[in-house]
């Protein structure tokens, strides 16, 4: 019994590791592209989060917005907030996004729980930088973003065809509301 605990303790240990690393992970998936020459001066300020994923830190929300701006060391203050129309209350984190590459690409890493960090990609905007898409390290993290609570139709659909091609279920999509 001794023998079985000795090898099964670090080898539960070292998958335990390794699970928490991969959940850290700040990559993109297969086929994405962050957008190169990105603009982060230009992309600062408030987004209305128009469509995610159904994901547990964001269950039950509406009204949902992520304010970035500038923090004094060069990275970029998160500042998110929904209302949780269940609890009938107002959530807000706060957290910390930074270039992974240079800040010409749009590849970042955002935490709201250091050392633990997540993949933020913009793979699409708009040349105004009035729409946006986003992903995570994987397939199971998206948000489509507007600087208005509605976005054209033109650009919903772009974003949706783009989503689908790199193997995202669109019809698990939330489609946020803002009242």
């Amino acid at each position: 019994m001794k023998t079985f605990q000795k090898i099964a303790i670090p080898i539960s240990l070292g998958i335990i590791g390794l699970l928490f690393l991969n959940s850290c992970s700040v990559g993109i998936p297969d086929g994405a592209t962050a957008v190169k020459n990105f603009d982060s001066d230009k992309y600062l300020g408030k987004w209305y989060e128009i469509a995610r994923f159904d994901y547990k830190f964001e269950r039950n929300m509406d009204n949902v917005t992520a304010n970035y701006s500038l923090n004094p060391d060069g990275s970029i203050k998160v500042q998110n907030q929904g209302y949780n129309y269940v609890k009938k209350e107002w959530k807000e984190s706060i957290g910390e996004a930074r270039f992974v590459n240079d800040k010409s690409e749009a590849r970042l890493k955002v935490s709201f729980f250091k050392p633990i960090w997540a993949g933020y990609n913009v793979i699409d905007i708009d040349d105004n930088y009035q729409n946006a898409l986003v992903v995570g390290n994987s397939t199971k993290y998206i948000w489509i973003l507007s600087r208005d609570k509605k976005m054209p139709e033109s650009i919903k659909e772009r974003f949706l065809a783009k989503a689908q091609k790199l193997g995202y279920d669109t019809n698990a999509l939330i489609w946020v509301k803002h009242n």
